[in-house]
């Protein structure tokens, strides 16, 4: 299957890779919204902003990977629901400050306006290292065997830190108007993108008890994933319509970034993502669960239409 050949309709064409997200999306929304501090407690208005980010439609990508790695593992993904929803307030938090005028000054996230549009850039920002701290204290509640508890929280934390997404984002923002290569552009979606896909698919199997040959593969899986995700966004930011994605268009163009079609084409970016799905799959062949679910979300990642 050529995946790229669909990234540029901006349409989902397999229904089995929507109606996966879709399961899990119901799932994580109900548990993010009792995971979340209500919108009464002080202070009201942080929790406002908190909860209008988190709680705002979005694909919720990462927490159904990582619980779909704890099933592809052979275990109950339920068991990876709430180490899944901190995945999820991780990235909550990179989009709000990814928003922000100082960095890429977006106006449109998830269909609605970025939380610095509708609560200002002080509680924005606030909200954002409230959403940061929360993933942590959540997901060392969500797993009872402390060796497992340690072992998630440093994944997540070399996923998120200077090494992962936040290094990942400062790469991207010294990049804007500069001569790059592909070695700096996958260099920069590793940490920005990849990093914490890796990190979902290592929790996953981490809770599920799976061998360590198996967490190396499924983190390598992720990280896979995660460019050829990058990639699909690079090229959906030109070809796309707000309304399909969610968020602003063409603004890639506009700041000078160093992409993927930027750098070999919109033809090319289609077909690299589509390599790296398919060299992404080798690598949980032999899992001892079902990883059907997991293979089908990889799909997801390059045919997504937001």
């Amino acid at each position: 299957m050529n995946y790229g050949d669909v990234i540029a309709t901006g349409r989902l064409e397999f229904v089995s890779s929507e109606s996966i997200i879709d399961q899990y999306r119901e799932k994580v929304d109900a548990r993010l919204v009792t995971l979340l501090p209500s919108e009464e407690t002080l202070p009201t208005e942080l929790h406002q902003a908190i909860r209008y980010s988190a709680l705002g439609t979005g694909k919720r990508l990462r927490p159904a990977i990582t619980m779909a790695a704890a099933k592809a593992c052979g275990a109950d993904p339920l068991l990876a629901l709430d180490a899944g929803c901190a995945t999820e307030l991780v990235h909550c938090f990179s989009l709000i400050h990814d928003d922000l005028p100082a960095i890429d000054n977006d106006d449109l996230r998830r269909g609605q306006p970025t939380c610095h549009k509708a609560y200002g850039e002080a509680i924005a920002i606030l909200a954002g290292d409230a959403l940061f701290a929360l993933a942590f204290e959540i997901l060392a509640h969500s797993i009872a065997d402390p060796a497992k508890a340690q072992k998630s929280l440093l994944c997540l934390a070399r996923a998120s830190g200077s090494q992962g997404l936040v290094g990942g984002e400062v790469l991207d923002i010294q990049a804007e108007g500069q001569s790059g290569d592909m070695a700096l552009l996958q260099t920069i979606h590793a940490r920005k993108t990849g990093a914490l896909l890796g990190a979902c698919c290592e929790i996953g199997a981490i809770i599920a008890g799976a061998t360590a040959e198996h967490q190396a593969n499924l983190k390598q899986f992720g990280e896979q994933i995660g460019l050829a995700f990058q990639v699909a966004d690079d090229v959906l930011n030109e070809t796309s319509t707000p309304e399909q994605l969610g968020k602003a268009v063409g603004s890639d163009y506009a700041m000078a970034k160093l992409t993927y079609p930027s750098l070999i084409g919109l033809d090319n970016s289609k077909n690299l993502a589509s390599e790296l799905v398919t060299e992404a799959l080798k690598l949980i062949e032999g899992l001892p669960g079902d990883a059907s679910e997991l293979k089908g979300l990889a799909e997801y990642a390059v045919i997504r239409d937001w």
